[in-house]
């Protein structure tokens, strides 16, 4: 490795980041809306991003990463949706990427982020396979949902190793899936991503077709074995910090609209009505039991969190169980924000439907939210059958 990677500077607390976001807060809201005309986020809100090495909260330190703990990061994550929630998913997603560089060859891993302060992975789903020939694989994909591939330096594909046509099989009888990592020079963007909410994400895609590969720019995911470089919070599974991060991507939207709304019920008196909002009795019911919710979502999640990390630090392992609690909070966090969104917008009435309100774009967005994988309601039940004995499904903890 470089000289350079030598000098690890210290993890950064939470009050540490959230003083970076805070003096970045206005800048990201303002972005907003030139972000999603624009369909990704705009070159001098990711340059501001960069500066505050928001991209590299989950790096590891000696390819110049941050590598907070997943407490700072959820809370991270949420207070940057707060100003905008494409972002903070942007950011949510390619720190959930960077991950990567824990179980990638040491030299693979500085040419991708430690010789590059710009360097920033990012994939998405679909179908890809990979065929290995000398030297390394030829790949076919077709991928979509890529958050935050506009501006990336590299890409992935998830691919099913084929072995004379058939998937390949590991020690216990999974197809094996490799994670190759391309220069975003070598494709080109599929542009697809037409959508309600969160449009500023830019979650394009890209086809490849027979495109080769080297061996080492491949990796195996969420294998404790694999890692090139192990500390605590490569012990969590990127899609545990994905979900607890896109968790609070949720909250943090919400919190905005709730915030935003009781603003507007000082001054608000709806048409026929002899009151303002503010003093209507059904409007403080309906405030009350949106901030018992959205707190106690937010209190159960960082808790769990906390604790979780605490034990890890201890045993040096993640176990089934708190993979579990993690998704459960991490769910439950997201449903309760979209209540809360749902209560908010109706309760705001008319004034929620204009592009110029702080309600109409965070309410496309936080729905946006609830469609995608780490929304499904299907989470409650992986969660329930372990806690009833049922045999575990790992595939989303």
């Amino acid at each position: 490795m470089p000289d350079s990677f030598v000098e690890i500077a210290g993890t950064p607390t939470t009050e540490e980041m959230l003083k970076r976001i805070e003096e970045l807060g206005s800048f990201i809201e303002e972005s907003a809306d030139d972000s999603e005309q624009e369909g990704h986020l705009t070159e001098r809100l990711v340059d501001a991003l960069h500066e505050a090495e928001l991209f590299r909260m989950l790096l590891p330190k000696p390819y110049n990463g941050l590598e907070v703990t997943p407490v700072t990061f959820m809370r991270s994550i949420e207070a940057v949706a707060r100003r905008d929630a494409s972002t903070a998913w942007c950011l949510c997603q390619q720190n959930g990427c960077s991950m990567s560089a824990a179980i990638a060859r040491p030299d693979v891993a500085a040419l991708i982020w430690g010789d590059d302060p710009r360097g920033a992975l990012a994939w998405g789903p679909g179908k890809a396979t990979a065929v290995p020939v000398e030297g390394g694989y030829r790949v076919t994909c077709d991928l979509s949902f890529c958050s935050g591939m506009h501006n990336s330096t590299w890409l992935g594909a998830h691919c099913v190793v084929l072995e004379n046509g058939e998937p390949q099989k590991d020690a216990i009888g999974k197809a094996t899936i490799r994670t190759m990592l391309i220069p975003k020079s070598e494709i080109e963007i599929n542009y697809i991503w037409d959508v309600i909410g969160l449009r500023a994400t830019g979650s394009d895609g890209y086809v490849l077709k027979d495109h080769f590969v080297p061996l080492e720019h491949s990796v195996i995911r969420d294998k404790e074995e694999e890692l090139t470089y192990r500390t605590s919070l490569y012990l969590f599974r990127q899609t545990n910090l994905y979900a607890c991060g896109f968790s609070g991507v949720a909250i943090g939207t919400a919190r905005s609209m709730l915030e935003a709304f009781k603003k507007l019920s000082i001054d608000k008196r709806p048409r026929l009505a002899k009151t303002v909002l503010k003093e209507n009795m059904v409007v403080q019911h309906e405030v009350a039991l949106a901030e018992a919710k959205l707190n106690a979502a937010w209190r159960f999640l960082n808790t769990e969190l906390e604790d979780i990390w605490a034990a890890v630090l201890k045993t040096d392992e993640l176990t089934v169980d708190q993979r579990m609690r993690i998704r459960l909070a991490s769910t439950h966090g997201i449903h309760e924000a979209k209540q809360v969104a749902d209560l908010v917008y109706d309760a705001a009435g008319a004034s929620a439907v204009f592009h110029s309100s702080p309600f109409e774009r965070r309410y496309r967005d936080i729905r946006t939210v609830t469609q995608q994988m780490q929304g499904r309601r299907s989470h409650y039940h992986t969660v329930g059958n372990y806690l009833l004995g049922g045999e575990p499904d790992l595939s989303s903890v």
